[in-house]
C-alpha cells in the first residue's frame, strides 16, 4: 500500500507521538515508509550520490573536514526528479504539521545524508535552528533511516526537552564538543540523551532547537538518510545568510514563502 492510499485509512501519527514530541522536542517513528518505498528511495539516492558534475547543487568539498562528517546533497529534488515524490509527500508533511500543532506547514529544503564508511567523524552537538534564516521557532525536521542505524553506524541522539531551553549560538559541527560543555548553564545540562536505534524505513522527527548528535559510521557500509526541514506557515524570513536562499530578494521580516517553499499540508486545527 502506498504511503498516499496509508493517508486515507489513519493519521501517521497517535495522539500520543504528538504529546511525546510536544513535551520532548523529537519522537521515532517507526515503518513511516513501505518495503516498496524504501527501496526507490535507496536506490535513487545512491544514484544522486554518484553523480558527480557541475549542475549539482552545492556539491559538497570532498577535501574538506565536513565531508568527513557528512556528505550530502542539498535541495535534491532540483537535482533528482524522482526525490519529489518523498521530498513533498503529503502524508509526511502531514505528520508535521500534526506534531507541530499548526494549521499548515511549509517545505524549507532537504537534503541527502550520507555518512561514509569507516571514514566519518561524529556529527557534534548541536540545534538545527540558529542555522535557519526563520524569525519563529517551531520548524522541524524528519530525518528518515534508509539503512538500520545504531551507535556502530551513525544514529542519532537527542536531549528530551532541550527545544524549551532557547537558541543557543551556532558552532562548527566539525568542532568536537561534550553534551556537558554545549549545555551548560541551561536546564539540559544534566538530562540523559536518547539513543534512537532504528530500523530502515522508520523515522524521527525533532524540532530546530532540540540537542542532537550522531554518531560516527565505524562500519563498512555507508549510512543513507534522507532529512526534510519543515516550518509554520505564516513565519517570518530573518535575512540570515544561508546556503539555500543565495540569491532571495525576499523582503526582511515578511512570510517566508514562494513557489520554493509550497504549503504541502494544510488542516485547520480544532479551536
Amino acid at each position: 500500500m502506498s504511503l498516499q492510499a496509508r493517508m486515507t485509512t489513519k493519521k501517521p501519527v497517535t495522539p500520543e507521538q504528538v504529546e511525546f514530541y510536544q513535551t520532548n522536542g523529537f519522537v521515532q517513528v517507526d515503518n513511516i515508509l513501505t518495503s516498496e518505498e524504501l527501496a526507490e528511495l535507496r536506490e535513487i539516492t545512491d544514484e544522486l550520490m554518484s553523480m558527480d558534475n557541475d549542475t549539482l547543487h552545492h556539491k559538497p568539498d570532498r577535501q574538506s573536514l565536513y565531508f568527513k562528517v557528512l556528505n550530502q546533497r542539498v535541495n535534491v529534488w532540483r537535482d533528482h526528479a524522482r526525490y519529489g515524490k518523498y521530498s513533498f509527500h503529503p502524508r509526511l508533511a502531514e505528520a508535521a504539521r500534526l506534531l507541530l500543532k499548526t494549521d499548515a506547514v511549509r517545505f524549507f529544503h532537504h537534503h541527502a545524508l550520507i555518512k561514509n564508511p569507516q571514514d566519518s567523524k561524529p556529527t557534534a552537538w548541536h540545534q538545527d535552528f540558529p542555522s535557519w534564516p526563520i524569525k519563529e521557532s517551531g520548524a522541524m525536521s524528519i530525518w528518515i533511516a534508509l539503512d538500520d542505524v545504531d551507535e556502530h553506524n551513525g544514529c542519532m541522539m537527542f536531549v528530551p526537552g532541550s527545544h524549551k531551553v532557547g537558541k543557543l549560538k551556532p558552532h562548527d559541527l566539525t568542532e568536537h564538543i561534550d553534551l556537558e560543555d554545549f549545555a551548560k548553564g541551561t536546564d539540559a545540562e544534566k538530562r540523559n540523551p536518547v539513543i534512537c536505534r532504528m530500523k530502515a524505513g522508520s523515522c524521527t522527527f525533532h524540532d530546530g532547537l532540540t540537542f542532537h548528535y550522531a554518531h560516527a559510521n565505524n562500519t563498512d557500509r555507508p549510512r543513507r538518510a534522507l532529512a526534510i526541514i519543515y516550518y509554520q506557515d505564516g513565519a517570518a524570513y530573518d535575512g540570515k545568510a544561508h546556503l539555500v536562499t543565495d540569491g532571495y530578494n525576499h523582503p526582511i521580516g515578511e512570510p517566508l514563502a514562494g513557489v520554493l517553499h509550497p504549503i504541502l499540508a494544510r488542516q485547520p486545527l480544532a479551536r
